[in-house]
């Protein structure tokens, strides 16, 4: 059985297709009117266009390519499971919250303030993104080509791997469990404090008292440019090639680099016997 097809549609008034199901919309406009898709199932949308709030909330199987949310269009995917959105624009803010298996592919977030909050099973690749508070509470991402600019990313997410991606964001990977991060730059403060089983691999990273109170972080063949007070109370395995501005207080493991600016060891704070340092020059 064939969809129904809607096609250059102009949609208003409050839920305006509730409840759809088997539906194809193409270069269709969603306007004035709240929640136009709420409860709706299998939809394909081409190249339409969101202008108010609260679009997708509760749907299923939603299929959306070459779209546009604009400013208005705000909390525009709310507990809604399986989720494809490719080549988008998204302005609104506050997308993507408590959705189960979400792919996000080619798509540019240009307020990206709280967005992806809660979601389970989400895969983005060749993602740009520009908004603080990015992807709270997440569990099991997989991101490959994925641009941040924005602080407090990623806080609290649990089972994520990242690759060949830059990040400028103070206080990301925050409370985090099992992250890994291979080939990329990331460039904030404060980074992964509180985070548990953080491994970076092949990354370049710049920052202030970086990598602090982790419980297991692992670091393999990495650059720390203009890093200093790292690894306080954490327990560390970090293979760096390059130097380090300084380290304060690590809780133990190994650390090995080029060479170390400035070693901090307060024995009334830490033992530093737990610790092995070895600098190759």
């Amino acid at each position: 059985m064939s969809k129904k097809q809607i096609r250059q549609e102009f949609l208003t008034g409050e839920r305006a297709l509730f409840a759809g199901k088997e539906l194809e919309i193409y270069d269709s406009i969603f306007d004035q009117g709240e929640s136009p898709l709420k409860e709706s199932r299998d939809i394909a949308l081409y190249g339409c266009m969101f202008r108010w709030k609260y679009p997708l909330w509760y749907c299923k199987n939603i299929k959306a390519v070459d779209c546009t949310w604009f400013e208005m269009a705000r909390a525009g995917v709310w507990y809604t499971e399986n989720v494809e959105v490719s080549n988008a624009v998204i302005e609104a803010t506050k997308n993507f919250r408590r959705c189960d298996g979400l792919t996000l592919n080619h798509v540019r977030f240009v307020n990206a303030a709280e967005t992806l909050w809660h979601c389970r099973g989400v895969t983005m690749t060749e993602v740009v993104a520009k908004g603080d508070y990015f992807a709270l509470d997440c569990e099991n991402l997989t991101l490959d080509h994925f641009e941040l600019v924005g602080n407090y990313s990623f806080d609290g997410v649990k089972n994520m791997t990242i690759r060949n991606s830059r990040l400028l964001s103070k206080d990301a990977f925050w409370n985090t469990e099992n992250v890994t991060v291979y080939d990329s730059f990331i460039s904030g403060e404060y980074l992964g404090w509180n985070a548990k089983n953080l491994t970076l691999v092949n990354c370049t990273v710049e920052s202030l008292q970086g990598m602090c109170y982790i419980d297991s972080l692992v670091m393999k063949n990495c650059k720390l440019i203009n890093t200093t007070l790292a690894f306080e109370y954490s327990t560390v395995e970090a293979d760096i090639a390059s130097r380090i501005d300084s380290v304060m207080n690590p809780s133990g493991g190994f650390i090995k680099a080029d060479s170390i600016g400035e070693l901090i060891l307060q024995k009334d704070c830490i033992d530093p016997e737990r610790t092995t340092i070895v600098c190759r020059s």
